[in-house]
């Protein structure tokens, strides 16, 4: 999968243009519009690749590139509040049990909710990718919510193997970016590299669905 991730980027005919027109995308952010449109780029590339398309996207069809990145930026929100809130309780929790029972104690009890904290944030963390993809497949918001469905793809050893090479393409991607960016490309090496990484998810979340015995995306 590694070598498909990074050769998949290149697989149109205006590959080029397209890791221009991100990098430089990525580079006005700050306008914030131009972050809407790489995240709907990066929709796109979730559904193409569940949906088996052996071509990367191009940059057309920027109105719905907007809305798309819009309707991620509701998703990785709604995930936001998923995570921080029930942190947020249990931090306060460990806090007031800890003031009553004392220095020590309080302690080791700050010390158990921080894990249960921390083990439900990486929980809930492994299962965005899957969330935003199933999102990107049924184009509704409300799909990444399904957690019913999200639970049978995210259990399966195909949808492990997505991740774990996601994030082994993101540290040597990312790495390769922060060495390039004094010659001002790295901005461009890590778009190509973001492309690969979602590449990744997508293709587990597809491998995943398909173990799970759930259909197709259409």
């Amino acid at each position: 999968m590694f070598g498909d991730a990074i050769s998949y980027p290149r697989t149109n005919d205006d590959w080029l243009p397209t890791i221009a027109i991100g990098g430089i995308l990525l580079i006005l952010q700050f306008l914030l519009i131009p972050i809407f449109l790489v995240q709907g780029y990066y929709v796109r590339v979730l559904r193409g690749v569940s949906r088996r398309d052996a071509t990367a996207p191009s940059f057309t069809e920027w109105g719905d590139l907007f809305v798309d990145g819009l309707k991620l930026f509701v998703v990785g929100l709604g995930y936001g509040l998923l995570i921080g809130i029930p942190v947020m309780v249990l931090s306060a929790i460990g806090g007031g049990a800890g003031a009553a029972v004392g220095e020590g104690a309080g302690a080791v009890i700050g010390l158990l909710v921080g894990l249960v904290a921390l083990g439900y944030a990486i929980v809930v963390s492994y299962v965005v990718p899957a969330a935003v993809t199933n999102f990107a497949v049924e184009d509704s918001i409300g799909a990444a919510f399904e957690f019913g469905t999200l639970r049978e793809i995210v259990t399966t050893a195909e949808y492990a193997r997505g991740i774990l090479f996601g994030i082994l393409v993101a540290i040597v991607g990312g790495i390769v970016g922060m060495l390039l960016s004094f010659l001002l490309i790295g901005i461009f090496v890590l778009f190509y590299v973001q492309i690969a990484v979602y590449y990744c998810f997508a293709q587990g979340y597809a491998d995943g669905r398909n173990a799970a015995g759930l259909p197709r995306p259409a």
